[in-house]
Formats: structure tokens, C-alpha cells, sequence
């Protein structure tokens, strides 16, 4: 496949089509308002990406529940009040041509104390003196992944991404290692993959034919099992579930180092699996032009930018206008950054990551 195969549509299973192949994937900023509130920077961060020519634009990881925050200037989703920005950032979205997503998250064990996060474990043992979710509590936050679908269609966004990766609360229901429950949610892999069944059935049905359904997926740390995640990925695609699948891989290019599929590609062990309408897609250092049509060849449909779409915000027409196109190299003056259009809080973020943000920039 060539460059140029990047810039054909593609339809997904509800909705509109995607006008190319390249969607940005969520990305942390922390630059929202202390109260999950859109910001300023928000609605820019929104504009610029709706001009950059991505099919697919994906907002920063929103929390479903007040307790459920990780980061700190948190998008939120869990509250009308948070409606008047949420539209703010669809409407511009929608005028540059683009389809949107928001990203429902909740942290889980993972929910941040100082910030007013209630850490919820599925195990008793994950953190000393801190009891598991009770079988009523894990269905009360089903029931709040679901209304945020609902917030994120009434703002008028085209669809939603379940964040189902990273260690986050469905990831780590997903996890044999973190998840010894004895009720309907834990045990055998059946029903540590429910809370994420339900959540996605649950927003099909409150949506209905036309919303986005998307699921991120990570499958390193956190006890993960390989085998048993193209399994539980086997069946959501069978039964067309979602309309897209988002690899979250840390490199599009890693291979599998042990068990039974060792020697394979990460992505081989995904885009293999019969996926019937559903789309396939990956993130993990896509810097090149080259790179991604590759991806194309190896079996996705779409392929997702993360830091280059930091880096140019129009990434996607970077890639049009020239075949080598590569993404500038990294790390980079926090002046670059600033000058390209990017926030303070987003930098700020960006300085937690030293291979991103030269240290000693200012």
C-alpha cells in the first residue's frame, strides 16, 4: 500500500464514515478546570485539531465519576454541568470536518486521594486497609460509563472510546492478577471480561444505530494475559459490539517476547482475529509517513497518532503534502512546543516525560 491509501474513507458500523485513516488518539493534557470543567485551552487544543485533517478526533480521557479522577485538571463527564463545554469542543469539531469521540474513564484503584478520587479496587488485596468494590458499587459505575455515553451524544459528539487500557478499572477487572473476586465479576475470564460486556452493551442500547462505540485496549503490565485478551477481543468482534478497536501498544512494531505467541508482531496477534464490521486500528510511535501506511499493510484499518499530533496538530495533512514526511525529532524546547500552539498545563504535563520535553528548556 502507498501513502495515498491513507486518504481513503472508511465506514464504521454506526454513523458517518471516517474521510481517511488517521484518528488522534486521547491524550493527557491535564490543562481542563480543576472541577473537570473545559477550559480555554481545551477549546483551542479542539480548534486546532479540527482544522489538522484527522477523520477522527478523541478527546483526553473524562472521568465517568467525580471519585473516579486520576489527573489532575481532569476532563469531566459526569455532571450536565459539564455540558455547555463538551458541545463547545463537538461543534468545533464537527465545523473542521471531523468526527469526535470522548474517552470515558474511570481510575478505578488507581483514583488519585489528593485530588478527591476514591480509590476502588476489584481486590481487597490491591491496597492495604482499602475493601474491594461490592457487586452493587461495580454496577453503579457501569451505569455511570453508560451515562456518560449519553452526556457525550446530547454535547453532540459522533460517538465514545471505552478506555479499557493501561491498568484503568476495566483494564484491571480484565487482569486474573488484580482480580480475584468470587461474584459475577471475577473468576474465570468470562466474567472478569463482564464489566466491559455490560458497559458496552449498555451504551449501545442507551445510544442507539448511530453513535460510535470504540475500546482501548493496552495489553502489557498489570497481570495481563495475552491469550486470554484476543480471546475476550475475539468475541466483541464477532458480535460487533464496537465500531472500532484502538491498540494502545507502546511501540506498533513490538514483538511478543514469551508464551505461546512469542516471536509474533503485538498487532499480528490482533488484526489476525476475524473482525467482521468491526475496524482495527494502533497507536505506538507512528512518526513517519512510511510508517503508517505500513500499518495499513499489516492488517489495520486506521492507525492512531498520538505524538505526532503534538508536535504538528495537522499531522495528517503533513503526511498529504509530502510521502517522507516524519514527525519532528524528539525531545523539543518547550518554545516549540509553546510557539506551535500549545498550552502551559500541556507542556507542564509534557515535562513529566524528559524524552518529550528537552529538561533544561524553559
Amino acid at each position: 500500500m502507498s501513502v495515498a491509501d491513507l486518504f481513503e474513507p472508511l465506514t464504521l458500523l454506526h454513523g458517518p464514515a471516517m474521510r481517511n485513516r488517521f484518528m488522534l488518539a486521547p491524550l493527557t493534557n491535564q490543562q481542563s478546570e480543576s472541577d473537570g470543567f473545559a477550559s480555554s485551552a481545551d477549546q483551542d487544543w479542539m480548534s486546532q485539531l479540527a482544522q489538522g485533517g484527522y477523520a477522527l478526533v478523541q478527546t483526553a480521557a473524562a472521568n465517568v465519576e467525580a471519585g473516579g479522577i486520576a489527573f489532575a485538571r481532569q476532563l469531566g463527564i459526569h455532571t450536565d454541568e459539564h455540558l455547555p463545554g463538551l458541545t463547545q469542543m463537538a461543534d468545533s469539531l464537527r465545523a473542521g470536518g471531523t468526527l469526535s469521540a470522548v474517552q470515558l474513564h474511570h481510575a478505578g484503584w488507581r483514583a488519585n486521594p489528593h485530588l478527591g478520587g476514591v480509590p476502588l479496587p476489584a481486590s481487597d488485596k490491591t491496597w492495604p486497609g482499602v475493601r474491594a468494590l461490592t457487586t452493587e458499587e461495580v454496577e453503579r459505575i457501569r451505569d455511570s460509563f453508560i451515562a456518560g455515553a449519553r452526556r457525550a451524544q446530547r454535547a453532540g459528539f459522533d460517538g465514545v472510546s471505552i478506555h479499557g487500557a493501561f491498568g484503568w478499572i476495566l483494564s484491571e477487572f480484565m487482569s486474573p492478577e488484580m482480580n480475584d473476586r468470587t461474584d459475577a465479576y471475577g473468576g474465570n475470564v468470562e466474567n472478569r471480561a463482564r464489566f466491559t460486556l455490560e458497559v458496552m452493551e449498555g451504551i449501545r442500547r442507551a445510544t442507539g444505530p448511530d453513535f460510535q462505540v470504540g475500546w482501548r485496549l493496552s495489553i502489557e503490565r498489570y497481570g495481563l494475559q495475552l491469550e486470554e485478551l484476543r480471546d475476550i477481543t475475539a468475541d466483541i468482534l464477532d458480535r460487533e459490539l464496537i465500531d472500532y478497536l484502538d491498540l494502545a501498544l507502546w511501540d506498533s512494531t513490538q514483538i511478543v517476547q514469551e508464551g505461546p505467541m512469542r516471536g509474533r508482531s503485538m498487532l499480528s496477534v490482533f488484526t489476525e482475529i476475524p473482525r467482521r464490521g468491526v475496524r482495527i486500528g494502533a497507536a505506538g510511535k507512528i512518526t513517519t509517513a512510511r510508517r503508517a501506511s505500513e500499518m495499513l499493510e499489516e492488517g489495520c484499518d486506521f492507525v492512531l497518532i498520538g505524538r505526532g499530533g503534538i508536535l504538528q496538530r495537522d499531522c495528517p495533512k503533513q503526511v498529504q503534502a509530502d510521502p517522507e514526511y516524519a514527525t519532528p525529532k524528539l525531545p523539543v524546547e518547550a518554545s516549540f512546543l509553546r510557539e506551535g500552539g500549545i498550552s502551559e498545563r500541556f507542556i507542564n504535563h509534557l515535562r513529566g516525560w524528559p524524552y518529550f520535553v528537552r529538561p533544561d528548556s524553559v
